[in-house]
């Protein structure tokens, strides 16, 4: 799916009308089947960005479009297919606490099944070998018939991930993935993701603390900062100076960071990922 926003601005869903915007100015594309990371500081709008591109959140001003089509100016039901076609993981997985680990992959396919199917499901899961196939792409498949609430929080984090491999979606959208993985879960998990977006001509979009990780796994990188879009470049192409003037932090002197300093070296990629086993 092809998105498209154009001077767009958005409030946290939180905000009044009187708040500013969570995200201004924003002048971005994404065509189907490519692939970004989205990186800065906390607080500079990335996940309120997603939230807009989910059609979780309305533009205050501008517009996007998704498909060719303007969301907002939709029927119901039109919106509604249309949302149908996009995935949004955010960082916390809502997984309900007692809910077996087979229905909660199989969630992400709700939007294309029907209410009844969607009931039944929860007694008798409709797609068992799906789910495990999902599963199986970061090592999950023995917690098949887990409870969600025997799992860490590692675990739940993949299960949410595998359920977007379950997904018929389009565009993938995912929050921090890797907030409670470690070092080898998430190459793991972003070499799955990567690759079976690519394998299924799916577009996708991942907001990640782990810049050195976004260099690494992704062809383009969006700077975001202070909700404002501070580059947009080809991962080849991001400096160490851009990333360190993405991430200065004022001082009460106004003084920032030197980009010559022995400091631009904390975000050079990684050579190698770490080998560890733990789960």
């Amino acid at each position: 799916m092809k998105l498209l926003l154009q001077d767009a601005a958005a409030r946290h869903p939180a905000g009044s009308l009187q708040s500013p915007a969570a995200v201004s100015g924003l002048n971005l594309a994404l065509d189907a089947g490519e692939q970004v990371a989205i990186i800065g500081p906390s607080g500079a709008g990335k996940t309120s960005l997603l939230h807009l591109l989910a059609c979780a959140l309305k533009p205050a001003s501008g517009s996007l479009q998704l498909a060719g089509q303007n969301p907002w100016q939709l029927p119901t039901a039109a919106l509604q297919r249309l949302r149908s076609q996009l995935f949004l993981a955010p960082q916390v997985p809502p997984l309900p606490p007692r809910q077996r680990v087979v229905t909660a992959v199989l969630a992400g396919r709700l939007p294309h099944i029907s209410l009844w199917q969607s009931l039944r499901s929860l007694a008798y899961p409709s797609d068992i070998a799906l789910a495990q196939r999902c599963l199986a792409q970061f090592d999950m498949q023995d917690k098949l018939f887990e409870r969600v609430d025997r799992l860490s929080g590692g675990e739940r984090q993949r299960v949410a991930l595998a359920r977007a491999l379950a997904s018929q979606a389009t565009l993938w959208l995912v929050d921090e993935p890797l907030s409670a993985l470690d070092p080898t879960r998430s190459q793991q998990a972003l070499l799955t993701l990567t690759q079976s977006a690519r394998e299924r001509g799916v577009a996708l979009a991942v907001t990640l603390h782990h810049v050195e990780m976004a260099l690494a796994h992704f062809p383009r990188i969006w700077g975001l900062r202070r909700g404002e879009l501070v580059f947009d470049l080809p991962a080849a192409q991001v400096s160490s100076t851009q990333l360190l003037q993405l991430y200065e932090q004022d001082t009460p002197t106004g003084s920032t960071l030197e980009a010559n300093s022995e400091d631009a070296g904390i975000f050079a990629p990684v050579a190698a990922p770490a080998v560890m086993s733990c789960r």
